[in-house]
């Protein structure tokens, strides 16, 4: 993970790491009404729900020049660029992405992404008990926050 440090006026450290970047933006965002910004579900980036056994696909078009603040994901998965083009930023970096391509992306992601153009965004994941309901399937697959993905990893140890 970055451990760059920023300073504010005062000197004082306004955030060291991504998780507090991407926390601080989040916050930022929830209490800006800026147009075509989404923190979680939103009307202005559609999403299509799909099923199979065992699998749950959601689509998400956006908008040139929206953004998105992703969830914190529980599990691997993989997610899809179908058309369009994608910057993304993780605690790995920032990335672009160019439709057609694909990527395995692994537990403990969270994404802040921006379309450089239209695309098409899809994530396929494990859904072993065939759930349907999407406010389940989101408490099952993600977290609301790095604390809960902390504990959840301790547990696991």
């Amino acid at each position: 993970m970055t451990s760059e440090i920023q300073l504010n006026k005062e000197n004082r450290i306004i955030s060291k790491t991504f998780i507090d970047k991407v926390t601080m933006l989040e916050q930022n965002l929830i209490n800006s009404d800026l147009p075509g910004v989404v923190v979680g579900n939103s009307d202005a980036f559609p999403l299509k729900h799909s099923f199979a056994h065992g699998i749950y696909i959601r689509e998400m078009f956006m908008m040139k020049d929206g953004l998105v603040v992703g969830k914190l994901h529980k599990y691997n998965h993989t997610w899809f660029l179908l058309s369009g083009e994608l910057e993304i930023a993780t605690d790995e970096g920032v990335n672009y992405f160019i439709a057609p391509c694909y990527v395995n992306a692994p537990e403990g992601t969270k994404r802040v992404i921006r379309a450089v153009e239209d695309s098409i965004f899809v994530n396929v994941f494990f859904n072993p008990d065939n759930i349907t309901d999407i406010d389940e399937l989101e408490r099952i697959l993600t977290f609301d926050s790095y604390e809960q993905y902390n504990e959840y990893k301790l547990l696991k140890e």
